[in-house]
């Protein structure tokens, strides 16, 4: 069959009903076509989100990356670390020869200078690394070794490794203006030594991305004797489209975000299938604690007895989910055991809303919640708890609205919505990944912890845990924590999620890990 070429910007309005079809373009066995969403720009110190993991797993590399189900921490660009036995400081050996893009060598210099700017810009994955490490204490002691000085003992630290991508500095210091550190550039270029490169000339913020095959990945591709040679990624808004897309041969996998109602439908056909995985990822409503009414426990104890749980798992959602009522995976330790949050129960509701009227709260307003327009589940989800809070004389507002956005305006609690819908998925897995994240305070400004809750108890016991030694010892404070937080109802916690993604039949090799979600991309053959 003959491949067909489009137009770049005619191929990124894949999601327009005319371009549904791609003729010939999925028999062009070099090509992989995903219809996975964009992150905002391609700046991997900027911006940190489940979009963004395509873009680093494959143009870019860590230390060490998260690797297999269940996840495990490997051996990337550095081969071995060590660390003193006052967990403060830790050294890196890397490998040698590794290069860039752009052929020039990737040295302990420049994974210090990553780490300096990670930390310079505050921003994405610099939450692990700020109240632990100062930039002047991220040194080389020689071309190949990187050494790391805590100002405190920090648990996680080496879980939270694969969080920074490893940049190349002599392609960004000639962008920089006014010190900051090339961040204008970095969104929209090339600067890492990944599996494959971002390809500038066609990239449209969140409507195009072209990575073509690095074939001097330090990884080698021994391992793959007939990898992809590009990779096209063509995000569309709407769930039928991309389904549409997949079952036409145009698109090779949708997002992970399959609407239940069309698994069936997928699986019948002979040109794609779905795979089903849990993963590590919990589903959220948040509540704005700094702003009335959510500053009344009382409100939020009865939006929290007003949401469906079963009724949204079993029947949106067709049983594809685990209930999960605490802010942590069910499937990882530290996680209290019995914990029971809160049932799906109006009586229940209506008595916390009398009780939060008889106190002053001021419950007539009209409460906006945002959701991603391009996820049905998340509308789903909204339009399901606005039917149930009408029955207690909550006017409950679904406000369209994208994932870039919410994340642009969380980070101010003036700006921060009453309400929004998310998930927080496994970008590295210790409990600091979601609980500790989500609910020490320290944390307020960044989109985890835009619940702006504030309980000086629970600061104490997450700060606790994560300066420990031993998962036995801060097993049982984060247990400790989210009793203290599920008592306090600062958000509404639904699902554990089971992934839900259609594949086309001629994808081979994908190995899946519930960091990444499955989108790292050398693996592949068509």
């Amino acid at each position: 069959m003959k491949t067909v070429t489009l137009s770049r910007r005619g191929f990124g309005t894949l999601a327009a009903a005319s371009l549904v079809t791609v003729p010939g373009y999925a028999a062009d066995n070099g090509t992989f076509v995903s219809g996975w969403g964009l992150p905002s720009n391609l700046d991997p110190h900027q911006i940190f989100d489940v979009p963004m993991q395509t873009v680093m797993f494959n143009a870019y590399d860590n230390l060490y990356r998260y690797e297999n189900d269940p996840p495990e921490i490997v051996p990337w660009l550095a081969t071995s670390h060590t660390e003193s036995d006052d967990g403060l400081t830790w050294e890196f050996k890397l490998r040698p020869g590794v290069k860039f893009h752009d052929g020039s060598e990737l040295t302990a210099d420049d994974v210090v200078y990553s780490f300096h700017r990670v930390l310079g810009l505050k921003l994405a994955p610099a939450g692990a690394f700020l109240p632990i490490l100062k930039p002047e204490n991220v040194t080389a002691p020689d071309t190949h070794t990187v050494r790391f000085v805590l100002s405190k003992p920090y648990a996680p630290f080496f879980s939270a490794i694969p969080l920074v991508s490893i940049v190349n500095q002599r392609a960004i210091k000639p962008h920089e203006k006014d010190g900051d550190w090339g961040k204008s550039w970095v969104a929209s270029n090339d600067a890492g030594s990944g599996a494959y490169r971002i390809l500038p000339d066609t990239y449209l913020p969140l409507e195009v991305l072209d990575l073509d095959i690095f074939p001097d990945h330090f990884m080698g591709w021994e391992d793959n004797k007939s990898p992809v040679k590009k990779l096209a990624m063509r995000p569309t808004k709407e769930t039928s489209t991309r389904i549409l897309a997949l079952l036409n041969g145009s698109m090779d996998w949708t997002d992970t975000n399959l609407p239940a109602d069309q698994v069936d439908r997928i699986n019948a056909s002979k040109i794609a299938h779905v795979e089903q995985n849990k993963v590590m990822r919990i589903f959220v409503v948040r509540m704005q604690n700094m702003r009335p009414p959510f500053d009344n426990i009382n409100v939020r104890k009865a939006f929290a007895h007003a949401f469906n749980y079963t009724g949204f798992i079993n029947d949106i959602l067709g049983g594809y989910a685990t209930r999960d009522p605490a802010p942590l995976p069910d499937n990882l330790w530290g996680y209290p055991k019995g914990i029971k949050g809160y049932d799906y129960d109006m009586k229940m509701a209506k008595d916390y809303i009398t009780k939060a009227i008889a106190e002053g709260a001021n419950v007539k307003r009209p409460i906006e919640l945002h959701v991603q327009s391009e996820n049905d589940q998340s509308v789903q989800a909204a339009q399901m708890f606005q039917s149930d809070l009408a029955d207690i004389g909550i006017n409950l507002k679904v406000v369209p609205d994208t994932w870039a956005n919410m994340t642009t305006n969380v980070v101010k609690p003036e700006s921060c919505p009453d309400m929004w819908v998310h998930w927080v998925s496994a970008y590295f897995v210790d409990p600091e990944n979601w609980v500790g994240q989500m609910y020490d305070s320290q944390f307020h400004g960044t989109w985890k912890a835009s619940a702006y809750y504030t309980n000086p108890k629970v600061d104490e016991l997450l700060r606790k845990a994560r300066v420990g030694r031993d998962q036995a010892d801060r097993a049982p404070l984060y247990e400790e924590a989210i009793r203290v937080i599920v008592a306090d109802c600062p958000d509404i916690w639904v699902y554990n999620s089971m992934q839900l993604q259609g594949i086309a039949n001629r994808v081979k090799g994908r190995r899946f890990c519930t960091v990444g979600q499955g989108c790292e991309m050398r693996w592949i053959s068509i």
